[in-house]
């Protein structure tokens, strides 16, 4: 019998099995930033154990809350400074340098096909659309990761999703996801990887690809999962040209992750998304999706386009093609926020910082504060939002705020009429 990704990554990662179905897996990378971390920190050193297993695998970064905006934030990006400096992580990305953890960790080349992957975040499983398993973990195991270099798993069985046909003009990997979601439920993958696989993810960026992972979570998914080919190969290039002779050469090596034909799965699903549409949620769950054309012209107060999960480049270019001559109704306010600096960078190069800006978006640093009502786009009470994030729990943006999930081309859309809108009705 063949394996999995997820089973050989497992394999190639075991360090002990104290209980049966319990592993304990050595980690190639431990993620923090400055909302989970301190409380792990402090622990820690009231516990006499402030140390690091390793300060070359461990990144940081300050980005929830960026710039901080009261004490008590400032306290938390304090002290993560501060241990950052303690044990000499060169890789912590403050103030000036910093941006979404799970964009700006990818960019740098931190994951690698095969890797071992926690963060106290939940939406780590972004990172498996590299070949990786990478899961959201609480604070204890953070503790023990950053300690030890080590975690703990039940070994989770696999839902491959199987995506073929051809997607449409206007139809998205946001869509895409949105779709899953929607049909098996926010319970639907719990305890499991989803391992996405057909010709739809072979046509995908990377980019793409951590769009469908990042979201994962929101199925209930411990991972989301892509396999590694030469569209991995080609991102990560930059950061792996002197490991490999040449680019076959890494896919050849990055292919021994791939999951075997044999593989035994938990569940199949196959999607034929060629007729698909636009989507977008309605209500306060994940799995609450329906077509735009069926929530076409629900009002909106506000748009937001950014986050881990649509804040990178190919997102504001496939926004700002929407938004190139047009306005922002004057019944909503939009907010864009590039997810890295070098995001940043790149849509101002291009012009695409202009275009938000002359349509009227309000353009702010890279930051996560508004997907989780903390900062730069709290809603008020009873104002609804089309937003490009991940999750649209009641009071998720703001306390009694209702959050429309939905990808960068009908939010930008949806800013132009300021009611839910398919943009190629536009």
């Amino acid at each position: 019998m063949g394996k999995t990704i997820a089973e050989k990554i497992f394999a190639a990662h075991l360090r002990d099995e104290p209980f049966p179905g319990t592993k304990v897996l050595d980690l190639d990378r431990v993620l923090c930033h400055e909302i989970t971390t301190p409380v792990a920190i402090a622990d820690l050193e009231a516990r006499g154990k402030d140390r690091v297993f390793d300060n070359t695998k461990i990144k940081a970064v300050v980005d929830h809350v960026t710039p901080s905006k009261d004490s008590k934030t400032a306290l938390q990006a304090k002290m993560l400074r501060d241990w950052a400096r303690r044990h000499q992580i060169k890789d912590f990305f403050d103030v000036g340098h910093n941006g979404v953890c799970h964009a700006i960790f990818p960019e740098k080349g931190y994951i690698r096909p095969g890797y071992t992957v926690i963060m106290g975040d939940s939406h780590t499983c972004t990172h498996g659309a590299f070949g990786a398993f990478a899961a959201g973990v609480g604070t204890t195991d953070l503790e023990v990761g950053i300690l030890k270099g080590v975690c703990a798993f039940r070994e989770p069985a696999t839902i491959r999703v199987n995506l073929t046909g051809t997607l449409p003009k206007g139809v998205y990997a946001k869509d895409v996801i949105l779709f899953v979601i929607g049909q098996i439920g926010v319970n639907g993958a719990t305890d499991r990887v989803l391992e996405f696989r057909g010709p739809i993810i072979d046509q995908m960026s990377m980019e793409a690809r951590m769009t469908l992972c990042n979201m994962a979570i929101e199925a209930g998914g411990t991972c989301g999962v892509c396999m590694p080919d030469m569209v991995t190969v080609d991102y990560l290039w930059p950061f792996i040209k002197d490991e490999f002779e040449s680019r076959e050469a890494a896919l050849a090596e990055y292919s021994k992750w791939v999951s075997d034909d044999d593989a035994s799965y938990a569940k199949v699903l196959d999607y034929d998304v060629s007729k698909l549409e636009p989507q977008v949620t309605y209500g306060y769950k994940p799995d609450c999706v329906k077509p735009v054309a069926e929530m076409a012209g629900t009002p909106v107060d506000q748009i937001y386009i950014g986050t881990c999960t649509n804040g990178r480049i190919e997102d504001l270019r496939q926004a700002a093609e929407v938004l190139k001559g047009r306005k922002v109704a004057e019944t909503v306010r939009g907010i864009v926020s590039p997810a890295t600096p070098k995001i940043f960078s790149d849509a101002l190069a291009e012009g695409i910082i202009q275009i938000f800006m002359d349509a009227g978006f309000c353009v702010t640093n890279p930051t996560c504060g508004a997907c989780l009502g903390m900062s730069n786009g709290v809603l008020a009470e009873g104002e609804a939002c089309a937003s490009t994030s991940n999750r649209n729990f009641n009071g998720r943006m703001g306390k009694g705020g209702m959050v429309h999930l939905m990808s960068p081309t009908t939010a930008a859309a949806t800013a132009i009429t300021g009611v839910i809108t398919d943009a190629r009705t536009l």
